[in-house]
């Protein structure tokens, strides 16, 4: 006959499972951990449940297998606890609490300057390669890399400088001595500052560029900024403020500083900021050059002080 405290279980202050083998009942207490152990007869009920037992059969072995085993699940099952559930959202209550911080703010947020020069760097390269039509003899219009090529010679700085060393050699006037000393100045200034700005920058030549080019040093294997194009600009500044032109002769060296930079395009000698940079400086060269005008008194003083 069984004992009353069997038939009662409830009142001992823990919960019934199920019977033991050894026939005994076991109680689960309410203010210990639960056992690791999951008892046989729980797993018989659990096995009885119609709704489980459906969805055992619908299951694949093969995926009960793999979600065993699989660590990401085993993650996943850990992260659902409601322990973990807490200590998440403490965490995040907290993190958004204090405010993101600055350095990640930016780094999620790229400046606007940054995303600007990327475009403005893109769509430089492509138009660059679509106006380098005169870059190779197979080029579309490569019938006029002669004539580019001729171009090219006239704007580099190797016939100005002898061209401008030999009229002050012959001029005969103070006047024509102190314009072709202050050209020739303004020459050498030009090599230097587009030499400096080269070997800062170090862009290279577009690719579809070949070096065939007429006298060439070390920094001319960089393209920012278009030393013709400085020059073209800076010497076509001098002649338009210092010599005696008519109309036409005007026109006529306005266009030639257009093509010289013009080009340096199409031959792919350089990309288009290149040539637009090149024509900026040469502009504010001039401006430097008649800041440093030498008069033939001041560079007799000057040599006189060397001396």
């Amino acid at each position: 006959m069984p004992s009353p405290k069997a038939k009662n279980p409830s009142r001992s202050g823990g919960s019934p499972v199920l019977g033991s083998s050894n026939g005994r009942y076991e109680f689960i207490s309410l203010t210990k951990p639960l056992n690791r152990s999951t008892p046989p007869q729980l797993l018989q009920r659990q096995g009885s449940d119609p709704t489980t037992a459906r969805l055992r059969r619908s299951t694949p072995p093969q995926l009960l297998q793999r979600q065993g085993s699989d660590p990401t699940t085993a993650r996943l099952r850990a992260s659902e606890s409601p322990i973990r559930r807490r200590g998440s959202s403490s965490s995040t209550g907290s993190a958004s609490g204090q405010g993101m911080p600055e350095e990640d703010g930016i780094r999620l947020n790229p400046s606007f300057i940054r995303v600007a020069l990327s475009s403005l760097l893109a769509i430089d390269l492509w138009l660059s390669k679509r106006l380098g039509v005169c870059a190779c003899e197979d080029s579309s219009w490569g019938t006029f890399r002669p004539l580019m090529k001729l171009i090219e010679i006239s704007g580099h700085g190797i016939p100005w400088l002898a061209g401008t060393s030999y009229c002050l050699y012959k001029s005969d006037s103070a006047a024509g001595q102190e314009v072709m000393l202050n050209l020739l100045l303004g020459l050498l200034l030009d090599l230097v500052l587009v030499g400096i700005v080269k070997a800062v920058v170090r862009r290279r030549r577009p690719a579809h560029n070949r070096m065939d080019m007429f006298a060439t040093y070390s920094v001319d294997r960089y393209s920012f900024p278009s030393g013709h194009a400085t020059r073209a600009a800076m010497c076509g500044r001098f002649l338009l403020a210092h010599l005696v032109l008519a109309a036409p002769l005007r026109v006529l060296v306005l266009l030639w500083a257009g093509m010289v930079g013009l080009s340096r395009v199409l031959l792919g000698r350089h990309n288009v900021t290149d040539v637009v940079f090149g024509f900026w400086m040469g502009y504010c060269q001039y401006n430097l050059l008649e800041m440093l005008w030498l008069s033939p008194q001041a560079l007799q003083g000057l040599l006189g002080q060397l001396s």
